[in-house]
């Protein structure tokens, strides 16, 4: 999605504005592994999965049944059957991410959308979930070591990332817009509909990149888009519930993050749209990774589309309020990012 620092996804702004929002009580990382202690969802009873376990309010904690599915297990590699555990990559330290990845209001606990969804298909694949949460270069460092089986970290798939790793890729990577939940102003994926509009978006980010372009289109056709930049967060959502910006043009994830805890307070939000990270000509994938010819990704990308087919995908999605990057089924290295722009 977008350039920010750090950069953890290409396009894709997570740590402007998710980082600020992590650090509200219980969401700071500290530690490299996933609690596997009794009453973890690493813990949970073989055949189900608990998602949104201990996650500080950004997600209703929920238990689904997951089968483990023979045909698609017997696609994986010897090498990961034998110690009967997947062992997931995550590269959220030092501060995590919410919704995506972070340290629980446990303190203990590696809880967000994409350990969960790594804790679903290691139920699929009837071996047990073993999370290790590292810093961004060394989620990347433990794919090549063997270290981890596969990252599930909100990683965006690209071409220039398709010569060392192969890619199953189960959500949509979208920016989004987030407007006063009175608001009656929809994004209808033009820039056309920006016309007459104050929106404020991160310095340095992908996002702002589209916004001055849409902004220099209208202004080609004599009409005006009002762009806003804030330190950090709180004065965004300041400007926002006092009407001085109209929207905010962000990271979907990190929005839908701040929509779920604002959701019964008077400063209450919504999503008013989403918009590529990839831009108009592609839409970009967020996916889970594996090591170039190792073999899992096909059984991957086959267990999340037994998760879709039979619901809990969809149930994983809503728990963490990402329904709007749901995608209909998981593809295989599709194409990605163009190496020119990853």
């Amino acid at each position: 999605m977008s350039v920010s620092t750090p950069r953890r996804t290409p396009l894709s702004a997570l740590a402007a504005a998710a980082t600020v929002l992590a650090l509200t009580a219980g969401l700071s990382a500290c530690g490299g592994s996933g609690s596997n202690g009794a009453g973890s969802p690493d813990a949970a009873a073989k055949g189900s999965v608990v998602i949104g376990a201990v996650s500080n309010g950004a997600a209703k904690e929920t238990t689904l049944h997951v089968p483990e599915v023979a045909a698609i297990r017997s696609q994986l590699p010897k090498s990961v059957t034998a110690d009967g555990k997947l062992t997931i990559g995550l590269g959220m330290l030092p501060a995590g991410s919410a919704p995506l990845g972070y340290v629980g209001d446990d303190q203990k606990t590696v809880t967000g959308s994409e350990p969960d969804l790594g804790r679903l298909v290691a139920s699929v694949l009837g071996l047990r979930p073993d999370v290790k949460n590292s810093t961004w270069e060394n989620l990347f460092v433990g794919i090549d070591s063997g270290r981890t089986e596969a990252g599930f970290s909100n990683i965006t798939d690209t071409e220039e990332r398709k010569k060392k790793y192969d890619f199953a890729c189960y959500r949509e990577d979208n920016l989004g817009f987030e407007v006063r939940k009175d608001s009656s102003w929809n994004f209808d994926g033009t820039y056309e509909s920006l016309a007459g509009r104050t929106v404020a978006v991160g310095a340095g980010t992908n996002q702002e990149k589209l916004l001055l372009e849409w902004r220099g289109k209208l202004a080609a056709e004599g009409k005006k888009l009002t762009v806003k930049y804030y330190q950090e967060s709180n004065s965004t959502y300041l400007a926002l519930n006092s009407k001085k910006i109209d929207a905010y043009f962000g990271p979907n994830p990190s929005l839908s993050y701040h929509i779920t805890r604002t959701a019964s307070t008077p400063q209450a939000t919504r999503s008013a749209g989403t918009f590529s990270g990839a831009g108009a000509s592609l839409q970009g994938l967020i996916c889970a990774t594996a090591k170039k010819g190792s073999g899992l990704a096909k059984p991957l990308a086959e267990a999340v589309n037994y998760l879709i087919e039979h619901g809990q995908y969809a149930k994983w999605l809503r728990a963490w309020n990402l329904g709007n990057e749901a995608v209909k089924s998981a593809e295989v290295n599709p194409p990605g990012l163009p190496v020119t722009n990853s």
